[in-house]
């Protein structure tokens, strides 16, 4: 299995420190609003590595961390005049409920960055011990140039990085030793929450937290770290300096960076009015219909949302599931006993399928190339596996297209309190169609529901409907 190492910048086979296992950290979100679809991406894309590891067998403790103390969750506090923390609390419960709509596995810790305080102290400490970090005036930096190989991720020297400090000026800039220093505990501003410390009462930087919370719930060195690229500089290259030079061992060995998402070719921003969180997308569509097109390209591909992707997305998942229900339906009533050896043969065929999805997830997780096995596996069960066909055949074969969409987490089943949700949402978007005179509308939500198999009734109590036999 191979994966492109931000790092080297190409391809490497992945080995991990310990056979059988993998330590991979993911950085979260800060939590002051509802996520947005930008948010989604790395979501899903690493949730979807973290499947396909443990399908290749490996048990993966998977960390993702919620930054809840951030100068944006600080304002949206003071605005509604509550504290930080409600804030955060409220926004993370919002976030892990959306992550669910996704099928976004929990991981197997979120750590806070509010409960990790003490082990930031004594990671900066440990850093001021070893020289590589200084106080002024309660606010602890970190010396840039002390580190030899600051740079090594984004590939670029101290000198070219000076022009991306210029962007970050904090209070109390002239204190620095060098321009290039970044801070590791700033002193509390009034209104602001703090914590005490040796050097000041205040709150971390943003970069050490994950430093922290790696190093304590992986160990000293992982084997990935990941996120959106837009990290790789200064975020995890800070990581890597705090942490190389307070454990003196490699942080990560493996980093991987997903790319933007744009919307309709542009930037997502709320200026611009094409700023979506993922509620937004879930009023419209089946959170599966996101993470599908969110999988439709490599990871390190930008992203294009429109509105046309999204509905070739929903078709897509379409064929799926109605390919599955299908299967299922034959196996249910199929003729029983085993398979027939053109049905055995028929079956290889199908597996085949399976052998070449792995082989394209084994190439830096392509999982615009294993939806592509799906889409072929669901034509070949269309096209082979017909009414007729034996209980066993249809069985084996939906288990087979079954478990690669579970792998990408997508359900191939429809779950039925989800059928019935999107079917009360679509039969009240029709009654408010016909109320409002709009019948051809009306008229196209009918038809979908007939191709969805789905029986209207009329009665004294309202629309009521029902699966036709």
């Amino acid at each position: 299995m191979k994966i492109f190492n931000t790092l080297s910048m190409r391809k490497e086979e992945f080995v991990p420190i310990e056979p059988g296992k993998i330590r991979m950290y993911v950085c979260g979100p800060t939590v002051y609003n509802l996520i947005h679809i930008g948010n989604a991406r790395p979501m899903i894309v690493f949730d979807t590595a973290r499947r396909y590891f443990e399908h290749k067998g490996y048990e993966v403790n998977y960390v993702s961390n919620f930054t809840d103390v951030d100068d944006k969750i600080i304002k949206a506090a003071i605005e509604e005049g509550v504290s930080a923390d409600v804030i955060s609390q409220r926004y993370i419960e919002e976030c892990k409920k959306d992550m669910a709509a996704m099928n976004v596995r929990p991981a197997t810790t979120h750590p806070l960055a509010t409960r990790e305080i003490d082990g930031m102290i004594e990671m900066i400490s440990t850093l001021i011990d070893k020289g590589y970090a200084y106080e002024k005036n309660g606010t602890v930096y970190f010396r840039t140039r002390r580190f030899s190989e600051y740079g090594k991720l984004s590939h670029k020297n101290l000198d070219d990085l000076r022009s991306g400090f210029r962007d970050l000026k904090v209070s109390g800039e002239d204190e620095k030793e060098d321009n290039l220093d970044f801070v590791l505990w700033k002193p509390k501003k009034e209104g602001e929450p703090s914590w005490q410390s040796p050097w000041s009462d205040g709150r971390p930087g943003w970069h050490i937290e994950c430093s922290v919370m790696s190093k304590r719930y992986l160990g000293d060195s992982i084997d990935i770290h990941a996120g959106g690229e837009d990290l790789v500089f200064p975020h995890h290259e800070n990581e890597i300096a705090q942490s190389e030079c307070c454990n003196g061992s490699i942080f990560a060995r493996y980093w991987m960076h997903n790319a933007f998402l744009n919307i309709n070719g542009i930037k997502m921003s709320k200026s611009l009015g094409n700023f979506f969180t993922v509620r937004d997308i879930a009023a419209k569509y089946d959170l599966q219909v996101l993470r599908l097109l969110m999988l439709s390209a490599h990871y390190r591909t930008p992203l294009n949302f429109t509105q046309e992707l999204m509905e070739a997305s929903k078709s897509a998942l379409e064929r799926i599931t109605n390919c599955a229900s299908r299967l299922k339906d034959i196996a249910a009533a199929g003729r029983p006993g085993e398979m027939t050896e053109e049905e055995k043969a028929g079956l290889e065929k199908a597996r085949a399928y399976a052998v070449s999805f792995d082989e394209h997830m084994d190439d830096d997780i392509n999982t615009a190339d294993a939806l592509s096995d799906i889409y072929n596996l669901v034509k070949y069960a269309n096209i082979n596996v017909p009414d007729d066909a034996g209980a066993a055949f249809a069985g084996a074969v939906h288990d087979e297209l079954a478990g690669l969409c579970d792998i990408l987490g997508i359900f191939a089943d429809v779950k039925e309190e989800s059928l019935d949700e999107q079917v009360e949402a679509m039969i009240a978007e029709r009654q408010a169609a016909r109320k409002a005179r709009d019948f051809a509308k009306a008229d196209a939500i009918r038809d979908q529901l007939a191709a969805m198999g789905i029986e209207l009734m009329d009665t004294k109590e309202g629309v009521k409907w029902k699966k036709k036999s």
